[in-house]
This record gives C-alpha cells, structure tokens and sequence, in this order.
C-alpha cells in the first residue's frame, strides 16, 4: 500500500561553515614595522653574528640551533647583567660617600617621610604589595595567563618567564654583592625588609615586566592607540611601583634608579633576542637602510 506521505526530497548538500579559525598574532611585526628589518650597520652585523653562532651550535643541537643559540646569548646576556649589578662598585662608591645623584638619598627621604598621613601610607604600601614577592608572581601570572590566551602562542610565556628569571637573579646577585643597608625604620613605613637595599627589586622587576608586556602589547595590537595606552600604562607601572618605595623608606633614590636602568637594560637585551630568533627563523634577510 502506497505511503500516505510524499516521500521527502534528499536534503540538499550542505557545506558545513568550518569554525572560524583561531586568528594568530603577526608575531613579525609592531604596526608597519618589521622586527626582522635591521637598518643599522652594527644590526646587520649583530644579525651575521647571530647567524654564525646558529651554525656552530646547530651541529651539537640540529633543527634547534636557533632556540639554543637565543638561550646561549641569554646566559651570556645575563652573566653581564650580573657583572654590570656586581661591578657597580663605582655607583655604590658614590652612594657611600653621598657624591653625585647619591647627594640626593637622605633629602628625598626627609622629603617623603614629611608627606606621609596614615591613610596615605596605607594605601601605598598596599599598591607597593602589587610588585612584591606574592603580588608580583600573581600579577605576572595574570599578565602571561592573559597573553598567551590572546596570542594562542606560547612566545608571550617564553619571553616573559626568560626576563623575569633574569631580573630575579640579577636582583639576588646585586643584593649580595653590595649589602647596602636599608633607610633606617624611624624613617620608613613597617612593616620592615630584611634584604639589602641595592638594587630596588621591585623596581627592577617591576621595570621588566612592564617592559616586555609593553612590548607584546605592541606586537599583538591592531590599532596605534592601543599600542599607546598600553605603553604609557605599563612607564608607568614601572614609575610608580619605584616612587613608592622611595616615599615608603623602604629604599634610596639610588637603589631606584639602579634598578630602573637594570631593568631597561635587561628587556633591551631579551627585545633583541627575540628579534634575532624571528629573522632566522623565516630566513629573511637583514634589510638594507633606507634612503
């Protein structure tokens, strides 16, 4: 007996809409410029010696010659940090005998602990909390968590980890090295450091965590603004988290400012490695300068 119903036309073919891919971040390039383009002489030179020193170390590494030789120049990179830290005996000379910038370590305390109300010491010394050894690992976590999220790569979270285990070590080193005592505690807000005081590790670290965010921030955004906000955010991270501790009394002037200079120069260092990795990694040629 014939059905009641018409059978039903064969559904029609259907191309499913793949999903929508997940869009990664032109990790080459910060707005127009591109990271691998070396205008400079001494760039391009830096770039052959890179390229050299990947060849040597490719025979013992193979296809990992490029990420060893980015690890090598770390080491090296950092071993003169820790040399710079450990021989800044010229500064710490200065600092003993209160000669140049140093004149200004006692004044500025005086100055600060003259400014202090017990809500404004409060509310300081919870924002310093922010760059210390809790606060700092969480706010670093947070940052790396987000970024590697955003940029569905795991360069944010090497690049981060590499210069933050760096200014750890340099902190620890100059620490050791010079010893310097603390501002004493009728002139500082407790609760009290027992570490010593050069250089500021908050403000080193804090330093390079602003710097390199800063620097993947440019990388990932897509419109100038952006880049810009999060440039002057992150300056001024790195500015405040090293005025507090000042105002606080729990450093000098000049344990900032050390650690504000170690700190550039360290996120300096890690920028150029990266680069270099990039130019190698797509093999693409150190650019002539423009005219």
């Amino acid at each position: 007996m014939p059905s009641a119903h018409p059978p039903l036309d064969p559904a029609p073919d259907v191309v499913p809409t793949p999903p929508n891919p997940a869009v990664r971040v032109d990790e080459e390039h910060i707005f127009e410029r591109d990271l691998r383009e070396w205008r400079s002489r001494s760039g391009r030179a830096l770039v052959e010696l890179f390229r050299s020193v990947v060849g040597l170390v490719a025979v013992v590494f193979r296809r990992w010659g490029v990420q060893a030789t980015a690890v090598l120049t770390l080491v090296v990179g950092g071993g003169v940090a820790l040399w710079i830290a450990s021989g800044a005996a010229e500064v710490y000379e200065g600092v003993q005998h209160a000669e140049g910038v140093a004149a200004l370590d006692q004044p500025v305390l005086d100055w600060a602990a003259s400014t202090r109300t017990p809500t404004t010491s409060t509310l300081v010394t919870d924002y310093t909390d922010i760059g210390g050894p809790v606060g700092g690992v969480v706010l670093s976590a947070l940052v790396l968590v987000v970024l590697v999220l955003v940029w569905r790569r795991w360069t944010p979270a090497v690049i981060l980890l590499a210069g933050l285990a760096g200014s750890l070590l340099v902190t620890v080193v100059g620490k050791d090295v010079t010893g310097r005592a603390r501002p004493p505690h009728e002139l500082a807000v407790p609760p009290f450091e027992a570490s010593a005081s050069f250089p500021s590790g908050h403000t080193l670290n804090a330093t390079v965590l602003a710097g390199l965010t800063a620097y993947l921030l440019l990388i990932l955004s897509r419109h100038v603004w952006l880049g810009v906000v999060g440039v002057i955010t992150a300056a001024a991270y790195a500015v405040s988290m090293g005025l507090s501790r000042v105002w606080l009394g729990h450093h000098w002037l000049t344990d900032v400012i050390a650690g504000w200079l170690l700190g550039i120069a360290w996120v300096l260092l890690v920028i150029t490695v990266h680069r270099l990795v990039l130019t190698l990694r797509s093999h693409h040629p150190a650019h002539p300068p423009r005219d």
